[in-house]
């Protein structure tokens, strides 16, 4: 798809970007190409997913692992390194008003 000028224009100014007039010719063919390249990818026909992990069912359940309780860090070992604290907790700068 080929812009033109008035569309590379339009889209800068929704941008608030002031373009000179080399930076627009750069603009105009560099945002032709990615809906070029857009444009090739719609007219991909891939199935569709909606997820990249396997579905857990009772037959691919043995190689999950099973809980287990670990050592808990405890609020004493989460502020050890705190900078400041403030009755058992992380004490920050105020930031509203």
């Amino acid at each position: 798809m080929k812009l033109d000028r008035d569309q590379v224009r339009h889209v800068a100014k929704l941008a608030r970007l002031q373009l000179s007039d080399a930076e627009e010719l750069a603009a105009q063919s560099q945002l032709s190409a990615i809906l070029d390249a857009v444009e090739a990818l719609a007219a991909f026909d891939a199935p569709t997913t909606t997820s990249t992990v396997e579905r857990v069912t009772a037959s691919s359940a043995d190689h999950l692992r099973a809980d287990q309780v670990a050592d808990q860090l405890g609020s004493e070992g989460a502020l050890a390194n705190a900078p400041r604290k403030y009755e058992g907790s992380f004490a920050v700068p105020r930031v509203i008003e």
